[in-house]
């Protein structure tokens, strides 16, 4: 760690006595400055994806709670959830010195996290992790719809999305991350470190909140509650995918800058060299390969988008490495896969509303381990001796951590909930609907569709 700050300061000193690196430092600020906005489609597309899944009775207290979870992870982002991603690089719990790098690099009083003059980037770039951390936020909230309380929910959303998921990529999502200089975890578009963890967080907090009234039957046989909007749902699904270029730029460091690892090559967040033509190629070919594989075995639109979805996820750790038809080959994969797992996880009593278990927890882990299987030998960081390289047993090792990291406060915290009897929406509110009873608005005033559906 001390060696790393060290040359951190240096490359710092050397641009501003030089002077050289003024451009490129506008350029960075720029590119990271235009993530947040395509990262905030993401989330303009899980709020269509997530209303459009919810019966008519639901949908703007659904809207409502995903709006909430954006709002809510920006200031616990800024005071705590910044500081813990770097003070928790060198294993399971943070040191006197990554305190202290915390405390340097995030702290909420200093100049650091502020409009500071001298410091064109800092912002910008926690701008971009703040919406990775909402996006898990966001992953998590489809799961929980149309029965879970909102104040509890935003307690879990902040915990997943300013704790959970930010100490996965301390751990697994830095160079210096203990996962990586170990073990070799490689996991450029955070299959693991985002995906992964929402969705296995998720899962946690369903257990115990258990499934929506007559999802199940007394003998255990699941009935279809459908969404009122599947155009809607389909629509917010591809609304994901156009913010996912934005979310798969900001992994991606900018050459020139004093915290590059090469100063004329773009790189990925270890410092293993790449392009922007790889994003290119293997966005848009994973899209199509999980979109392919998703349709041949399925028909079902809504498993079509979701497989564009779980094509991306299924390619992201090794993404800077994969030759594109070998992104496609892995994202066919992992849109194949998605229908069997979603019903093997329905027949197990988990009722995911919009199978946000599966995309991300399920795709999430063979995303990992894809990386392990066909970029195994690669290096993991920068540097031609003595760096660790991609295995698979590496990568296992990350995916359990990743799991961990995501379940088991997910099940934890929601236990606690459960307990005391604050986790659910009462019944008698779930037979009238969340809407008429928790929102003082109707979706369709216009008499377009009855605002009080039957009880199911």
């Amino acid at each position: 760690m001390e060696e790393q700050l060290a040359e951190l300061a240096a490359k710092v000193a050397a641009l501003e006595a030089a002077g050289s690196g003024t451009p490129n430092f506008v350029i960075a600020e720029v590119y990271y400055y235009v993530t947040i906005p395509l990262m905030v489609i993401i989330h303009a597309g899980f709020l269509a994806y997530e209303m459009g899944a919810s019966r008519l009775k639901n949908v703007l207290a659904s809207g409502i709670k995903n709006i909430l979870a954006f709002a809510f992870m920006m200031p616990t982002f800024y005071f705590f959830g910044w500081f813990v991603y770097w003070a928790w690089t060198p294993g399971l719990l943070p040191t006197a010195e990554s305190w202290q790098v915390g405390i340097d690099f995030a702290n909420p009083a200093g100049a650091v996290m502020g409009p500071n003059l001298g410091d064109t980037i800092t912002g910008v770039f926690w701008g971009a992790f703040a919406l990775f951390a909402a996006t898990t936020a966001s992953i998590f909230s489809g799961s929980v719809i149309e029965r879970i309380r909102v104040s509890s929910f935003i307690v879990l959303a902040i915990v997943l999305g300013s704790f959970a998921w930010v100490v996965a990529a301390a751990w697994g999502w830095s160079a210096s991350g203990w996962l990586v200089t170990e073990y070799g975890y490689h996991d450029f578009g955070a299959a693991g470190v985002v995906h992964m963890v929402a969705g296995f967080f998720a899962l946690g907090v369903l257990i115990n909140l258990g499934p929506r009234l007559g999802k199940f039957n007394p003998d255990g046989t699941a009935n279809d509650l459908s969404g009122h909007n599947m155009p809607l749902t389909v629509i917010g699904l591809m609304m994901i995918m156009v913010g996912f270029f934005g979310f798969l730029m900001a992994c991606v460091l900018v050459p020139g800058q004093a915290w590059s690892f090469d100063a004329g090559m773009w790189t990925s967040i270890y410092g293993t060299k790449m392009t922007l033509s790889t994003l290119a190629f293997n966005i848009l070919m994973g899209f199509a390969g999980g979109v392919i594989g998703a349709w041949a075995f399925t028909r079902d639109p809504f498993w079509m988008m979701s497989g564009a979805l779980a094509g991306i996820i299924s390619c992201a750790s090794g993404m800077d490495f994969f030759w594109p038809p070998m992104a496609f080959a892995v994202a066919f994969a992992g849109g194949a896969m998605l229908a069997p797992l979603a019903k093997i996880l329905e027949n197990m009593g988990i009722d995911d509303a919009v199978g946000a278990v599966t995309v991300h927890g399920f795709i999430g882990v063979w995303g990992v381990l894809a990386c392990g299987i066909f970029a195994s030998g690669y290096p993991a960081l920068s540097g031609d001796v003595g760096v660790p390289t991609i295995s698979l047993y590496g990568q296992a090792v990350g995916a359990l951590m990743m799991f961990l990291c995501g379940f088991v406060p997910g099940y934890v915290i929601s236990l606690v909930m459960r307990i005391l009897g604050i986790l659910r929406v009462d019944d008698e509110s779930q037979m009238a609907g969340l809407d008429p009873v928790k929102v003082p608005l109707v979706a369709y005033p216009e008499g377009m569709a009855s605002h009080h559906t039957p009880a199911e």
